[in-house]
């Protein structure tokens, strides 16, 4: 498989604590890969590590045939990854066209800015009927719309959603994954954080079990979503 990203033996440690043990894992071009586990079993450290937040004190990060490890965090979104923070990170006093146009600040997605934004909005046209509100008046579903939206304006690569479905309502979940899956339609890479893990291993195409900072399973999501084990440690309790 021509992989976009690979993780090779990847540790990290919050001062004495370790967080993550020798986490390997791929991301094939075009696919979603679902990464699924309790909470602090190291899914957000994971993609704040990949993102340049935090640094690993051994293993590797591959991009795109290029390592990560020590690269700034703003240099690796200027290479292509996109990653939408659990809590969203809105400016919320900023209209909501202004966040998406601070989405396209890097160099090589400015000259697309208007391309950009009309795809944005035809993806979430409730976007476009509120562009001129302030981001802090939206609905969760709608800020998380324009979180989203403000990640694919840097024309990413690699789409990283950290728990998107947090603190949406039902109806809002089932819509959000329905866009997820439009977005992976039209060829865009997504690296998925979410503990809704039956929705997360229906749209996936491979999934990857973190548990206290190991991954404890991996596989085809097909395969995964039938697993009685899966479904007793994970869907009882998290659906």
């Amino acid at each position: 498989m021509n992989h976009l990203l690979e993780i090779k033996g990847l540790s990290v440690a919050y001062g004495d604590v370790r967080a993550l043990w020798d986490v390997s894992l791929c991301v094939g071009r075009g696919t979603v890969v679902s990464i699924l586990g309790a909470n602090g079993a190291g899914k957000s450290t994971l993609m704040r590590t990949i993102s340049g937040l935090l640094r690993p004190f051994s293993g590797d990060i591959v991009f795109n045939g290029r390592s990560l490890v020590g690269v700034k965090a703003q240099d690796i979104t200027a290479l292509g990854i996109s990653h939408v923070p659990e809590g969203r990170g809105l400016f919320t006093q900023l209209t909501v066209r202004e966040n998406l146009e601070l989405g396209a600040y890097l160099r090589r997605a400015r000259p697309h800015l208007a391309a950009s934004l009309e795809h944005v909005f035809e993806l979430f046209p409730k976007l476009k009927d509120r562009r001129w509100q302030k981001a802090g008046s939206l609905s969760g579903g709608e800020q998380q719309m324009l979180a989203i939206g403000r990640a694919l304006m840097a024309r990413p690569a690699l789409l990283i959603l950290d728990e998107p479905s947090l603190g949406l309502s039902p109806l809002v979940v089932r819509h959000m994954f329905d866009l997820i899956a439009q977005l992976h339609v039209a060829g865009v890479t997504i690296l998925l954080v979410e503990q809704n893990v039956r929705q997360a291993l229906k749209i996936a195409d491979r999934a990857y079990v973190l548990q206290t900072g190991r991954i404890a399973r991996e596989g085809a999501a097909s395969e995964l979503i039938e697993s009685s084990e899966i479904q007793k440690a994970y869907m009882g309790s998290l659906q």
